[in-house]
């Protein structure tokens, strides 16, 4: 199908009556990119996720009306129609509209879904890209998510389904998904997760090693940020011990093993791998 050019804009021009979703990245405001930046500094409305750090609100016009949207994966947050609807009202009403959203916008942020309801309406919509929890937790610990010898690819997947779906009906079949992982060295990523580990970690065993390597990473890239080094075998045990929760992301791969080698002066608490 093709699709005017004027739907997706790739300029920095930021019009009144338009939206542009923006990705705010992993936590850390320095990860923010330039052109990010200077969409929150345009716009006259934004609209902003509940994991978008203070600081990276620091780029908004004194003049802009923020609107705090609360979405954070397992907790009670704005109805995602009724953010939609205040997009499209606010960009009606001729507001530079900014959707400020947690990491990238496109990967597990529903920005998919919000650029077909704008263009369903009518409304000029331009998305951002930012730095994803997943590419930012590993890499802060001085591990890839790819290597020549360990991996050759990677898959983003997550862990939490739509509402009132159950996890064996969910649609992703984690136990393929263990196998192809295991034949092609594939590194599995997993956003929302940690509500569902136990399950997660039963239909991975049916394919991967139990001494699989793995990392739990909360916080990725905030001060706060904390991490655990474990195996899949040892995934629900080290999550109760080392009490990490949300938001975190969960890799598994043999990349994992690089987190070893952190330097000892490190602000993160690590675990390796026996």
């Amino acid at each position: 199908m093709n699709m005017p050019a004027t739907v997706i804009a790739s300029s920095t021009r930021f019009d009144p009556g338009t939206v542009t979703l923006v990705g705010a990245g992993p936590g850390d405001p320095e990860l923010l990119t330039i052109k990010a930046a200077k969409a929150i500094a345009a716009a006259t409305v934004l609209l902003v996720d509940d994991l978008v750090s203070d600081a990276v609100l620091e780029h908004a016009s004194p003049k802009a009306r923020i609107v705090h949207v609360g979405k954070r994966g397992g907790c009670k947050s704005t109805p995602q129609a009724f953010i939609e609807k205040l997009m499209i009202m606010a960009a009606r009403e001729g507001e530079v509209v900014v959707r400020l959203k947690g990491g990238d916008p496109f990967i597990f942020g529903r920005g998919g879904e919000e650029v077909e309801h704008l263009r369903e309406a009518g409304i000029e919509v331009q998305v951002l890209n930012g730095i994803t929890a997943g590419l930012a937790g590993l890499t802060s610990l001085g591990a890839p998510l790819t290597h020549r010898d360990h991996a050759h690819g990677v898959v983003f997947i997550t862990g939490h389904a739509k509402p009132g779906i159950s996890h064996e009906s969910r649609g992703t079949d984690w136990q393929q998904l263990a196998a192809t992982a295991r034949d092609a060295k594939l590194t599995l990523v997993i956003y929302m997760g940690v509500s569902s580990a136990a399950a997660i970690q039963a239909d991975l065993l049916t394919g991967l090693p139990a001494s699989t390597p793995l990392a739990i990473i909360q916080h990725a890239s905030l001060p706060q940020q904390r991490h655990a080094v474990c195996t899949l075998g040892t995934l629900t045990a080290t999550l109760a011990s080392e009490g990490l929760g949300s938001p975190s992301v969960i890799v598994v791969g043999d990349v994992v093993r690089g987190v070893a080698a952190v330097a000892q002066n490190t602000t993160h608490e690590a675990r390796r791998i026996a």
